[in-house]
């Protein structure tokens, strides 16, 4: 298995769907963009949004795993994948790179 880097491409924010709909919360998101993380294997980078994970940990683990062109080669990089949160509200953008170094 290979360590798999995640860093944070860009944050969205739709406010017109927050003020209609979500009630207010306090700290919903503390990504950064530029934030990067590494994910060791299967193990969930210390600090990362565990809601962010629950959406990023199938491709985390398939590149992890040497899986490449993912999506019929949708990524320039064969070995990377961008991927979403689910927070409707405000999405992260994620780009997913796997390294050449081995997970613990």
């Amino acid at each position: 298995m290979k360590k798999v880097r995640i860093t944070v491409m860009r944050i969205a924010r739709y406010d017109d769907l927050i003020s209609e709909y979500e009630n207010p919360i306090e700290h919903a998101c503390f990504m950064q963009t530029g934030q990067v993380f590494v994910a060791d294997g299967w193990v969930c980078p210390e600090g990362f949004c565990q809601s962010a994970w629950e959406s990023v940990s199938p491709f985390v683990m398939a590149l992890s795993n040497g899986a490449e062109n993912l999506y019929d080669g949708w990524m320039k990089n064969p070995r990377s994948a961008m991927i979403s949160c689910n927070d409707g509200f405000r999405p992260v953008s994620f780009l997913l790179e796997a390294m050449d170094e081995d997970a613990g």
